[in-house]
């Protein structure tokens, strides 16, 4: 692997979006969970979204939705994937990895145990964030990483996204430890929630794409 790839996530306006993208983000996350500082309203916010550049890998953020708020979150044509980052089980994933869509599956790093059989998500994208209870991630939180390391060594043919208090600081380190396909951030780049702080962007971006 040259580089790990890196997601913007909690984005809620065009400024940073658009910045995250001019700094060199792969993806970038919209957060959809009415309980988060940083969600959005796909269809209020879907101008702006639909025009961002199509080299750069949208993501919608859902924590425990019903199977058709997923699909019509899938059935927009600016969105090309979901990150489902609640209590989502094997049945629910099952639905739409028939389907051929692509969706992150999220779990916690409580313990060696959470980290369990992870295949029967059926999908190869696993986003490994820090347990926080009563939490859906983006507390700013540092992920446990022993058991991320643990986890990657012994689940090679998962592609690794690693979230959960990252900051330019740290990423680098944990990149070189985990070695994840890619890393993910939110609170560790903004100034307020749902605020990005380009500095704080770039000085991430760069730690994490010149790590390995």
């Amino acid at each position: 692997m040259s580089r790990v790839r890196v997601k913007i996530c909690g984005v809620t306006n065009r400024a940073d979006a658009e910045a995250a993208i001019e700094l060199g983000a792969d993806a970038l996350g919209f957060n959809l969970f009415t309980g988060s500082k940083r969600f959005i309203d796909l269809r209020e916010e879907s101008n702006w979204i639909r025009e961002l550049s199509p080299f750069v890998t949208r993501v919608a953020v859902m924590v425990n939705p019903t199977r058709s708020e997923t699909d019509e979150v899938f059935a927009l044509p600016f969105i090309d994937a979901v990150q489902l980052h609640g209590d989502e089980d094997a049945d629910f994933c099952a639905h739409f990895a028939r389907r051929g869509l692509q969706f992150f599956k999220a779990v916690a790093a409580r313990d060696a145990a959470t980290l369990e059989n992870v295949a029967r998500f059926q999908t190869p994208w696993i986003l490994l964030d820090a347990f926080s209870a009563g939490q859906f991630g983006g507390t700013g939180k540092l992920v446990d990483l022993a058991l991320a390391e643990k986890f990657a060594s012994e689940n090679p043919q998962v592609k690794l996204v690693l979230s959960g208090g990252l900051t330019a600081e740290n990423v680098a380190e944990a990149v070189r430890r985990v070695r994840p396909f890619a890393v993910d951030v939110a609170s560790g780049v903004e100034s307020a929630p749902g605020r990005k702080d380009r500095e704080k962007m770039r000085a991430f971006i760069s730690a994490a794409q010149s790590a390995l």
